[in-house]
């Protein structure tokens, strides 16, 4: 190695000449090739996660809770933790040099070794879990997972709220060392909740989340409400305005897309639609002769009505004839269902196959329905949206950042500028408050048009 690991600076979290050195020492090692890469990427998110500062300021308990984290995570695996766990065991026991992490096991890696093995993590588990740690979520605890599946189901709550509650109850669980959730109370989701707060340094708007998700959890699945949980450490909620693009920043950022993607941007700036408002447009929700746009069960479960803007409805119209021919193409194959509002499909077992209630910007691919296990052309992904608005916006130069909600966000400011009634704004948008409205009013009182600057004097 070029330079020893007392030599190397932090750069932040860990500058690249940090994490170079530590690559260099994994091979030392005998870190396979294909591998190290991965090792590199653990210790580089343990460094980002908890915003700590500098990585020789961590200890054990850190890392114990970084793992219980990785644990909670749906998609995280057993082997994932475990390859966690070793990458961060060379990074302290053998890089930083902590006395406090030598007794984590030594690791070889033998031809055909994997990191799936289960011996190199049982030094971590212990450390994370005491003498007798579960591999995963016992069979008690898997049992309430299935149960809360059902509960949500039957309110009809949406599969991504579904996801994100789950994904809060696993996190709380491991976190809680992976006790059953009917041994534990307000006082451990208290606990949790000013955890995330204190030293995961979340939002307020994801600490309400968690919160939702286990007042949900316990009141509805368990039958045991927590009640009042009394004062706990709050995440701050800062006052921001919102990101406005001018008008001419807008149309910049649209004559930089194409295709459908450019369409959905500017249906999203044009109607003041949400995100997933808009990917989840259905045919009948098209008014042409009206010229208007139905939001149906948009945020708070309320329908709405926005107008359709005229520059897009001949765009509009020709993608629609696009998407009728490809339904007539799946309807040939035995398939063009579309996933239907709950009840909807009891009421008409054919509805899903009718062309009013197609999506407007349906999928390329067929995709596996994943409560129904239906094969069907869902909606497109809001991830590709994302990333070609944020495309872009590079593409022309915005050096805000800029995200398909900045689009919503300039609908407004541009309504209020030319002298829409804020009221009007606000059914547009479909906020339950005034207040919330009043937000874009902030934006529009720039500093300095009345007032002359000292500089300028």
């Amino acid at each position: 190695m070029k330079n020893s690991s007392s030599e190397v600076k932090e750069k932040g979290a860990g500058g690249s000449e940090f994490w170079l050195s530590f690559q260099e020492l994994l091979r030392t090692k005998g870190v396979p090739e294909d591998r190290l890469r991965w090792y590199l990427n653990w210790g580089e998110q343990f460094a980002r996660w908890g915003k700590k500062g500098s990585l020789r300021e961590r200890t054990l308990q850190d890392i114990g809770r970084f793992l219980a984290w990785l644990h909670g995570l749906e998609n995280i695996k057993p082997w994932q933790v475990t390859q966690a766990s070793e990458a961060l065991c060379f990074l302290y026991a053998d890089f930083l040099r902590q006395p406090w992490a030598n007794p984590w096991p030594r690791f070889e890696f033998t031809e055909g070794a994997t990191a799936m093995d289960p011996d190199p993590i049982e030094g971590a588990r212990r450390l994370l879990f005491g003498d007798t740690p579960p591999a995963t979520f016992s069979a008690e605890i898997e049992k309430v997972f299935e149960r809360y599946r059902t509960e949500v189901r039957l309110l009809h709550y949406s599969i991504r709220t579904e996801r994100a509650y789950l994904s809060w109850i696993r996190r709380y669980i491991a976190f809680s060392r992976l006790r059953h959730p009917g041994e534990l109370g307000a006082a451990d989701v208290k606990d949790y909740l000013e955890y995330l707060a204190e030293e995961r340094e979340v939002s307020a708007s994801t600490q309400k989340q968690a919160l939702n998700a286990l007042v949900f959890f316990y009141g509805t699945v368990l039958k045991e409400p927590l009640g009042e949980l009394g004062e706990f450490a709050r995440a701050k909620k800062p006052m921001r305005l919102p990101t406005v693009l001018s008008r001419g920043e807008v149309l910049e950022v649209l004559e930089m897309m194409q295709g459908t993607p450019a369409l959905m941007a500017g249906l999203l700036y044009g109607s003041g639609l949400r995100l997933m408002e808009g990917v989840r447009l259905r045919v009948m929700d098209i008014d042409f002769d009206l010229g208007q746009i139905m939001i149906r069960n948009g945020k708070g479960q309320k329908d709405r009505l926005t107008m359709l803007p005229e520059r897009f409805r001949e765009p509009l119209r020709q993608h629609l004839e696009r998407i009728r021919a490809l339904h007539r193409e799946d309807l040939a194959k035995g398939l063009g269902e579309v996933s239907l509002p709950p009840g909807k499909a009891l009421q008409n077992t054919e509805a899903g196959r009718e062309w009013g209630w197609q999506f407007v910007f349906p999928a390329r691919a067929y995709s596996v329905d994943p409560r129904s296990r239906t094969v069907r052309r869902h909606h497109a992904s809001e991830d590709s949206l994302q990333k070609a608005v944020r495309a872009a916006a590079r593409r022309a130069g915005v050096t805000k950042p800029v995200s398909p909600h900045t689009l919503r966000h300039s609908f407004a400011t541009h309504l209020l500028e030319s002298g829409c009634d804020i009221r009007t704004v606000q059914e547009l948008l479909g906020h339950r408050d005034v207040a919330t409205t009043m937000i874009y009013t902030h934006v529009l009182n720039k500093p300095g048009l009345t007032v002359k600057s000292p500089a300028d004097v």
